[in-house]
C-alpha cells in the first residue's frame, strides 16, 4: 500500500492554513509532522484522516484493497483527546472500539488481554476509564491502535502526559507497526525514534 497526498490545502473559517503539501509514504514508512502551535498540524490530520474536508487537492490511496480509496478508510487516529467514555470499564471501552472500527483488510487486531499488556497496563482493564490516571489513560488510548488492525495510524500528539518510560514503550508499538508494512504520520516533537521517517514542518497560517 502506498499513500499518495497531491497540493493539498485546508481552510478554517476563512483563513487558509496550508496550501500545496504533498508527499507519498509507502508501507513501513513514517511522516513525522512538526512546526508551532496554530500552524495546521491538527488539522492536516484531521483532512487526512476525513475528520475535514480538503479545500483542494487529493489522497489516495494505491495498491490498497478493493473498495477501499480514502485513507479514513483503513486509518486510526489518535487525537489530543483519548476518545473514551470514562464511566464504561477499560474493557468495554476496548471491546467497543474493536466492534467499530473492525479489521481492515490483510491483518487482524490482538485480544483485549494482550493490547493492555503491551502498553504495559496489564490486569487492570476491569476499572472505569475515568479511575486511571492521565498517563494510563493515554496508554490504553494507544490500546485502541491494536485491537483492530488498520494500517495506516495517523496520531497527534500522541505521546502526551506520557514518561519517557512510556515514551520508549509507544516507540517500540511504533516500531513493530512499520515492520508490519504499516503507515504512521504523526504530529509531534517529541522523536519517536523510528526508521524511514520523512519530515514535513508546517509554517503557519497562509495569506
Amino acid at each position: 500500500m502506498r499513500l499518495l497526498v497531491e497540493c493539498l490545502s485546508a481552510r478554517r473559517g476563512e483563513e487558509l492554513i496550508f496550501n500545496d503539501i504533498s508527499f507519498a509514504l509507502a508501507a513501513g514508512e513514517a511522516l513525522i509532522v512538526t512546526g508551532p502551535n496554530g500552524s495546521g498540524k491538527s488539522t492536516l490530520l484531521r483532512v487526512l484522516a476525513g475528520l475535514l474536508a480538503a479545500e483542494s487537492g487529493s489522497l489516495l490511496l494505491e495498491d490498497a484493497p478493493a473498495g477501499f480509496e480514502h485513507p479514513r478508510e483503513v486509518s486510526h487516529y489518535l487525537g489530543h483527546r483519548n476518545a473514551m467514555k470514562r464511566e464504561l470499564t477499560v474493557e468495554e471501552n476496548l471491546s467497543f472500539w474493536r466492534r467499530f472500527l473492525g479489521d481492515s483488510p490483510g491483518g487482524s487486531g490482538i485480544e483485549l488481554a494482550a493490547a493492555a499488556e503491551a502498553v504495559g497496563l496489564a490486569g487492570i482493564t476491569h476499572l472505569p476509564f475515568g479511575y486511571l490516571s492521565a498517563g494510563q489513560q493515554r496508554r490504553m488510548a494507544m490500546a485502541k491502535l491494536l485491537v483492530a488492525y488498520r494500517p495506516i495510524w495517523i496520531l497527534d500528539e500522541p505521546t502526551a502526559a506520557l514518561d519517557v518510560g512510556a515514551d520508549r514503550l509507544f516507540s517500540g508499538l511504533v516500531a513493530a507497526h512499520l515492520e508490519r508494512g504499516g503507515i504512521v504520520i504523526a504530529a509531534t516533537h517529541q522523536p519517536l525514534g523510528i526508521g524511514r521517517t520523512q519530515a514535513l514542518r508546517m509554517t503557519g497560517f497562509v495569506h
